[in-house]
């Protein structure tokens, strides 16, 4: 294992001492069901869920049986047979979604929900009203951004008032999230920290490289305002002209792909940009670049920068209150700057441009460090949240 600076070490104690403590219980299977989000596309949150279950079923089927609520088709969801049992509710409006909530946890005695996010939970808590099942909410986002909307405060204003008593534990997948969730809603209601695990890919030991003669940055995600692609993009026609050696792929798809393509042709710039699309899997834009670069307004955490570590790839990211500065906790990882300060992103991403090489020494040192979160590690965690959750008072 990696030796990092001992005051950043906090997570990966966490991890090493409940790998070393885990047991089953050899009680009675508990019926756990996961809720994944309301939403059109299979990414972040919905990955993760996905993963999560997955890896509880096959670690640990003496002690759940995991099942997970599906409300909406979903883009990109894997369509092979999972281990876990699949509800499918499709549903329309949120009258449909409450129904199908309803509907599905009255019929079968679960032990635990498990709901992604803060609005999602109130939803699905007040729809159940009455049935004398325990919650968890899961946070993924940034608490404080997601109440931006009028229907966003009026949920997290019943999350405080009413929910918040009723929730038999609170799971975040960084410190400073569950932290700000704390400070937010003056919560004493238990807390676990559960970080992502972060998937294993075929040949991420050899050597990612980009184009000879050029330094290749790349950026995955959902091309959306929050995940700040135009930023980068307003950066990267800067860079352009003090390193022309430069070039830049933008992996993903999304609302602001229009945007970002205009962009592209006003700064003149698409001979050294290309937009790519891996719905499932990433290897070939990781394999192909030398540097990884976020620019994200804002985080839950960061399962891309956690990817093109497993790749050996340094990291350029935005210092976005969550995320990046729990991850990035050593220069040899990556650089920290600023969200907005395009300067400080234009002299980062110029210095993996000059010292590449010297950078790569370090390859082997990132793929060992993200391997405290790697499944067979995070998954006891998780295990042990959900006992602890299931027993709670």
């Amino acid at each position: 294992m990696v030796a990092l600076r001992e005051e950043s070490m906090s997570m990966q104690s966490i991890v090493s001492r409940d790998t070393e403590n885990q047991t089953s219980t050899g009680a009675r299977r508990y019926k756990v069901l996961y809720i994944q989000v309301n939403t059109t596309t299979f990414a972040g949150i919905e990955r993760v869920v996905d993963n999560v279950c997955t890896l509880l079923t096959d670690r640990y089927a003496a002690d759940f049986d995991i099942d997970v609520l599906y409300t909406s088709v979903q883009k990109d969801r894997p369509r092979d047979p999972r281990n876990y049992t699949v509800i499918d509710r499709v549903s329309r409006g949120k009258i449909g979604l409450m129904r199908a909530y309803r509907e599905t946890i009255s019929k079968k005695k679960y032990d635990l929900i498990v709901i992604p996010q803060i609005e999602p939970t109130v939803i699905c808590m007040t729809a159940c009203l009455g049935l004398g099942r325990k919650f968890a909410v899961y946070l993924h986002g940034n608490p404080k951004l997601e109440r931006s909307h009028l229907k966003a405060k009026i949920l997290f204003f019943l999350m405080r008032t009413v929910f918040l008593s009723r929730l038999s534990y609170v799971f975040g997948i960084s410190a400073r999230q569950l932290e700000c969730f704390q400070s937010m809603f003056n919560s004493k209601r238990p807390q676990y920290q559960l970080p992502n695990p972060i998937r294993r890919f075929e040949g991420a030991a050899l050597a990612a490289a980009g184009e000879l003669g050029f330094v290749t940055f790349v950026n995955v995600g959902r091309f959306d305002f929050q995940k700040g692609q135009d930023l980068l993009l307003e950066a990267f026609a800067e860079l352009l002209k003090i390193r022309p050696n430069a070039r830049l792929k933008l992996v993903g798809h999304g609302g602001t792909e229009r945007e970002l393509r205009d962009m592209i042709e006003r700064f003149a710039i698409g001979d050294a940009v290309t937009m790519e699309y891996y719905p499932v899997d990433p290897k070939p834009a990781f394999v192909a670049s030398d540097v990884y670069v976020s620019t994200s307004r804002w985080e839950g955490w960061s399962l891309a920068i956690c990817e093109a570590l497993r790749f050996g790839l340094p990291v350029v990211a935005t210092d976005c209150e969550f995320g990046p500065n729990e991850i990035l906790i050593d220069e040899r990882l990556g650089r920290i700057v600023p969200v907005g300060d395009r300067d400080r992103l234009l002299a980062a991403m110029a210095y993996y441009c000059d010292f590449l090489e010297d950078e790569r020494k370090h390859s082997d040192f990132r793929k060992e460090y993200i391997d405290n979160y790697s499944p067979e590690r995070v998954v006891d965690l998780h295990a042990q949240a959900l006992h602890a959750a299931i027993k709670s008072a």
